[in-house]
């Protein structure tokens, strides 16, 4: 018998990607009108400058184990008390403008300076564009009086509730809210979804995880034998983690609840 879902919040309630997207477009389009440069090949250059440098950081392993992007570095301020954080709140002014500067200088654009004014329009910008996916409220009204709900996220403490401060609609949905970088390790690790199981007091067999990441959410839930839907609105690829169910839209949970709790 299903009581409980877990969701994931980025890409699965919240629409990170259109929110960095949108964010991305707003600041270089600040550079279209300095220096006529295309925003696209900017962008695209600025993404991969700030992986790359991302992964060169002494904080890139606990990232990973975390969940953190390299995106989300370019606008979290990472003020949470745990060490690793610390560093990343040292590292992330410095991470901002070498990402914005080098993908001027790729673009043939050297200016430091200006480089330094994108890094600061940029969390701005995403700040401003938080992005729900459209069923995501009449979802989680119409599952709120049968179900109980956690949401389960990977990433920095206080990024996370950033996020959720500018959509704080959700938040009343859900009994708990656990969040990777306060647990200490993210998913897939089995060990946050114990955790939120014990939260709730449920066995692994009373809850199923819903989320748009097969190598976290749901290779998460498979390691503790907890079934497991992937929403999957834009059509990527399978690997070699299979979800129990497979989803395009929130909506589609509905019939499988109902099946499940036959």
């Amino acid at each position: 018998m299903i009581k409980a879902i877990f969701f994931d919040l980025d890409d699965t309630l919240l629409w990170d990607q259109k929110s960095v997207k949108e964010a991305f477009v707003g600041t270089c389009q600040l550079a279209k009108e300095k220096y006529g440069i295309n925003p696209n090949e900017l962008e695209e250059a600025v993404r991969n400058e700030a992986r790359e440098l991302y992964s060169t950081y002494e904080t890139y392993e606990f990232t990973q184990m975390i969940g953190i992007n390299p995106f989300e570095g370019l606008w979290g301020n990472f003020l949470d008390d745990e060490d690793n954080f610390k560093k990343m709140k040292e590292i992330v002014p410095t991470y901002r403008k070498e990402s914005w500067t080098r993908g001027l200088k790729a673009c043939g654009i050297d200016d430091a300076e200006f480089g330094a004014k994108l890094a600061e329009e940029f969390p701005a910008q995403r700040r401003k564009k938080p992005f729900v996916y459209d069923e995501s409220f009449k979802v989680l009204d119409e599952l709120k009086g049968s179900y109980r709900l956690l949401l389960l996220t990977n990433g920095s403490p206080d990024l996370q509730n950033t996020k959720l401060e500018i959509t704080p609609e959700l938040v009343p949905y859900f009994e708990q809210i656990i969040i990777s970088g306060a647990f200490g390790r993210g998913k897939p690790d089995a060990t946050i979804f114990e955790h939120a199981l014990e939260k709730m007091n449920l066995s692994k067999d009373e809850a199923i995880m819903v989320g748009d990441n097969l190598m976290t959410d749901i290779l998460g839930a498979s390691r503790i034998g907890m079934k497991s839907v992937w929403i999957n609105r834009h059509d990527k690829e399978r690997n070699e983690v299979i979800p129990d169910f497979e989803i395009t839209h929130l909506e589609e949970l509905y019939p499988i609840l109902d099946k499940l709790n036959k």
